[in-house]
Parts: C-alpha cells; structure tokens; sequence
C-alpha cells in the first residue's frame, strides 16, 4: 500500500503577497509539487497576527462523523506562531445528531475520556464543554497562542475524543507563518 501525505503552507515573500505552495510525499519520501489550495477554512493575517478557522464538527462521514474538518485520529496538524491570535469559528453540522465540542489540551500521549478544565490555552474552549453545542448551532473561541507547545483539538464530550475526535495542533516559536499538514 503506498502512502501519499498532503502538505500545504502559506509562505509569505518579502514582497508581502501570498504564496500557497503544496507538495506530495509518496513512497521513499520522494516529493513532488503539485498545485494546491489553501483549506477553505483557513485565513491568515499576517500584518495583524491573526489566524482564523472555521472549525467544523462532525464534516462529511469520517470516523462515524466524530472529526474535525473531516479529520480525526491526529490526520491533521495545525501550526500557529507563539503570540498570535487565534480565532475560531466552531460549527456543529448537525451529521450524526450529535452534540460536540472543541477544546486545546496538552498532548501527553493520552487521550482524556471527556473534556478537561481548564484548558491547555486560556479560553481556548467552547461553552458547554461536556454537554457540547447542539446539532446545527456555533459558538466562537478567541485565544491567544501561547506558550509554545504540542496540543490537541479535542471534542470534550464524553467519549468522543476518546474515540478519535482529535487532531494536533502545535504553537511554535519558530513558525514562521500558520500552516496546515495533512497526513
């Protein structure tokens, strides 16, 4: 079986624009570019030091609808740069029926059974966080990111992050710029 791992990062050149640049990594680590685009619920600030995400819940049929953007179990990474803003726009779609939450906890190599209070990252976590926002209804999280470290994005739920409803989330001192891999 070969294994295929999608990159995207947002470069920035001296000249300011915005650079989307992708690449593949198959078999052997050989890498190809490809044409790429940013993920839709991606934005980025950079003058403002601000990165923006539209965090969907339970997106498409994957892991029995308990992902993240149609991501669990870790299969998405997402970098932001110590000190910068972080804004969530957090979206339950409703697929499945299923109340869900989101949350930044430390990565310790242990999945927790439910939510965690207080969370890694001051006020980085939706209301309700184990009874969850309802099917079909949002909430926002503002946060700044920082220290630097590993996390997760986690559902708070009872069960479900336990049950791969997580993805890594990582605050880097060295990240130049917010990006996304996909693995």
């Amino acid at each position: 079986m070969s294994f295929y791992r999608v990159v995207w990062r947002i470069v920035w050149p001296a000249a300011g624009a915005a650079l989307l640049a992708g690449g593949v990594l198959g078999p052997g680590g050989h890498s190809a570019v490809v044409s790429a685009a940013a993920p839709p619920w991606m934005r980025v600030d950079a003058a403002h030091k601000l990165a923006s995400f539209t965090v969907t819940a339970a997106q498409g049929g994957a892991n029995g609808t308990l992902n993240f953007n149609g991501y669990a179990n870790g299969r998405l990474t997402v970098t932001v740069p110590t000190g910068w803003r972080v804004h969530i726009d957090f979206v339950n779609s409703g697929a499945g029926a299923l109340p869900h939450s989101f949350e930044v906890i430390r990565d310790t190599g242990k999945i927790p059974p439910q939510g965690i209070e207080p969370p890694a990252i001051p006020r980085a976590e939706t209301g309700n966080l184990i009874a969850g926002v309802p099917p079909m209804r949002k909430d926002t999280v503002d946060f700044i990111a920082a220290p630097p470290g590993r996390y997760l994005w986690f559902c708070g739920v009872p069960s479900h992050g336990i049950s791969g409803m997580w993805n890594r989330f990582v605050v880097g001192a060295g990240a130049g710029m917010p990006a996304v891999t996909i693995k």
